[in-house]
């Protein structure tokens, strides 16, 4: 008899987010969210709906790269998926750039712009990836003050206009490696007209951008990063030319396949030096900030996607003579990741909260050291836990779930991108060292863990709340131990990392949950702290020392 089976169906996907409902209602000012809301709903219609059923329909599709026009002349024309091109459309339209530089919601514009992104992400085939880029070229340009290039660019980027919307690329990684960029090799030699770039970018992700920052060794600058320079560019000319530009291919990738990633050459292209000719790394802090606080949105969406399709599912597949749902252990397996994923929300939208703080002016020096610390740590933690989410949800579906046609394998490819862009988790955990290390990180670290601790007064949120408080006695009481020993503090940077961020998202989730319980949204978000708490918050693992790590890698276990 064949297999017969309902496929799971996602309905309006704002109306099927609690977590977010609550959450808007208890972060936006009154009559914000009553502003917002129509066009919110609309969204959620369409994601689950056609646009869905749309990226459903467009599964096979892929970028095409067409080097050559038929009378050899080198073009190197990007084609781009239907749905990619639709995405442009609805973002440029929904202003998914443009709300944070209209202000329209002051500080709290940033929550409306990723509320947005939450719902849209996941039925556009990672476009967020594009968006993100020409989000932190804008903010970068602002930042750095060059007004002649914010003149040009951030409009264009921010536009409503889809016939007019840029986005950006953001040009970092080389033949030498993605992390470590003082070693970048292209070279930026001044001409008549400008500076000229030389070299090889290996991985540039939405390469049909018509602008990009990117780092350079200006010739004659010294090795490392402060050699480096951040610079502008255009990559087509007034006549529609390339800059320079040739794409050697796009790559092949284990997922966002959707995304026209390419590998590139600069043969003299042009460019615009942003702020200076020297520490481009260091400028390119805004741009990282950003890209980061996106990843971290964009997972928590992941993580709810999969979830709202795993738990319709349940209820329709039957199985040993009940629903999925009916099943005590199936229901504590989405139990679980449940948890994982208001946590992850939660901690995300910390951080969208404190990046529309500083763009308006509002943030004291409490505010802009946790916004430095919670970002890696957002990124880093909300990364893992999108692989993990998305595992257990195509695991959910038994074998249709790993079947192409389903559609459900994406979640988990899409997903492993994640801990792996704007910064690995190992790489993202010594940054948050760093930033735990400035003068008076630590402090307002321990100020927003109190405050969100001292708002806990159900009995039922106690034991969670004691979770998430020795989770951040554990992390100062190792910070204190390996003070004096940077080998050790380098080993063990990752469990602190991942013990901060989720004592963080614990604290968060007994907070909300709290306000819920004292404005009768019910039970759910207590429940889901309770059980995050006993998931493993503390993971720092005091006499686990650099010389074992060694061990097992000299033994090559």
């Amino acid at each position: 008899m064949p297999f017969l089976q309902d496929p799971p169906c996602l309905g309006n996907t704002y109306e099927s987010d609690p977590l977010l409902r609550e959450y808007l209602e208890r972060a936006l000012p009154p009559g914000a969210l009553a502003a917002v809301e129509p066009e919110l709903r609309h969204l959620g219609e369409l994601a689950g709906g056609r646009l869905a059923e749309m990226q459903h329909e467009d599964r096979l599709n892929e970028p095409r790269l067409t080097p050559w026009d038929p009378w050899g002349r080198r073009i190197d024309r990007i084609e781009l998926t239907p749905l990619w091109r639709e995405a442009a459309r609805l973002a440029a339209s929904h202003g998914l750039v443009a709300v944070p530089y209209e202000r329209g919601l002051g500080e709290h514009s940033r929550l409306h712009q990723m509320a947005m992104v939450h719902l849209l992400e996941p039925s556009m085939d990672v476009y967020s990836c594009p968006l993100a880029m020409s989000d932190g070229a804008a903010r970068t340009l602002l930042d750095l003050g060059n007004a002649d290039l914010s003149r040009r660019a951030v409009p264009r980027l921010a536009s409503r206009d889809p016939a007019l919307a840029w986005t950006s690329g953001q040009w970092m990684t080389e033949r030498t490696g993605g992390s470590d960029v003082s070693r970048t090799e292209t070279v930026a030699r001044p001409g008549p007209d400008g500076w000229r770039l030389f070299g090889t970018k290996w991985f540039t992700s939405a390469s049909t951008s018509e602008m990009a920052l990117t780092l350079a060794r200006p010739e004659g600058n010294p090795p490392g990063s402060r050699g480096l320079a951040l610079f502008y560019l255009e990559t087509r000319d007034a006549e529609g030319h390339a800059n320079g530009i040739t794409v050697h291919r796009l790559k092949e990738k284990l997922g966002t396949r959707k995304v026209p990633t390419a590998e590139l050459g600069l043969d003299g292209t042009l460019a615009h030096p942003v702020a200076g000719l020297a520490d481009g790394v260091k400028n390119i802090s805004s741009l990282l900030n950003t890209t980061r606080m996106w990843n971290a949105v964009v997972a928590a969406a992941g993580m709810r996607r999969a979830i709202q399709l795993a738990l319709d599912y349940a209820r329709r597949r039957s199985a040993f003579g009940d629903r999925l749902v009916d099943k005590p252990l199936h229901r504590d397996t989405l139990a679980a990741v449940e948890a994982e994923a208001e946590g992850a929300f939660l901690l995300a939208f910390r951080v969208v909260e404190l990046q529309g703080r500083i763009e308006a002016g509002l943030a004291g020096e409490a505010d802009r050291h946790l916004q430095r610390l919670l970002t890696p740590l957002a990124k880093l933690a909300t990364g893992k836990q999108a692989v993990t989410v998305a595992s257990e949800a195509v695991e959910a579906f038994g074998g249709a779930g790993y079947v192409e046609d389903t559609g459900l394998p994406r979640l988990l490819r899409d997903a492993q991108v994640l801990p792996i862009w704007e910064g690995t988790t190992n790489v993202l955990s010594l940054d948050a060292l760093r930033a735990l290390g400035a003068p008076g990180a630590a402090e307002a670290l321990a100020a927003e863990a109190g405050r969100l601790l001292a708002a806990v007064r159900d009995t039922a949120l106690r034991g969670a709340g004691d979770a998430a408080a020795r989770g951040f006695a554990s992390a100062r009481a190792w910070i204190a131990a390996t003070r004096g020993a940077p080998g050790t503090v380098e080993a063990g940077a990752r469990r602190l990392a991942l013990t901060l961020a989720r004592s963080l998202e614990l604290a968060l989730l007994c907070a909300h949950a709290q306000w819920c319980l004292d404005h009768g949204k019910g039970g759910r978000a207590s429940a889901a702290a309770r059980r995050l708490a006993r998931q493993g918050i503390d993971l720092v693992i005091a006499d686990l020392e650099l010389g074992d790590a060694s061990l097992l890698c000299d033994a090559g276990a």
